[in-house]
């Protein structure tokens, strides 16, 4: 059965422009791309999408970098798109990312990891609504 996940490349990655890399390498692993927008997120918008971080010392900074560029949103599907991306993408920290993932080929650091991917499917079910609406799916 298939499951949808949001996944989003930061503003870091798409300013190296690597977006067309990370692209291929979520197709290159089955992924379908069910949708996928450029968005210059505002800071109230980025403050909403992480809005369970927020009272966190890590925050503020969160949403500066998010606010800082371009970034590119997608509904990624596939048969366990969530654990599979999260698999793709690495360990948060790149440092400890595995080789071949998207984050140890282009992450800068912790705070700026390339890429987002929904961690459950309650997150992004809450997650596609936030950026998109039913007649874009």
């Amino acid at each position: 059965m298939n499951e949808r996940t949001l996944t989003m490349i930061k503003p870091n990655a798409v300013k190296k422009h690597v977006a067309g890399k990370i692209i291929s390498m979520w197709e290159d692993a089955g992924f379908e791309i069910v949708q996928i927008k450029r968005k210059h997120l505002t800071t109230s918008q980025a403050e909403g999408f992480y809005k369970e971080h927020d009272g966190k010392p890590f925050f503020a900074g969160l949403v500066e970098f998010m606010t800082s560029g371009p970034i590119y949103i997608l509904v990624l599907e596939k048969e366990n798109a969530i654990a599979d991306n999260r698999k793709l993408m690495g360990a948060t920290n790149p440092a400890n990312a595995e080789e071949g993932t998207i984050r140890k080929l282009y992450a800068d650091s912790l705070g700026e990891n390339a890429v987002h991917g929904s961690d459950s499917p309650q997150s992004a079910a809450r997650e596609i609504d936030y950026y998109f609406n039913v007649f874009e799916l």
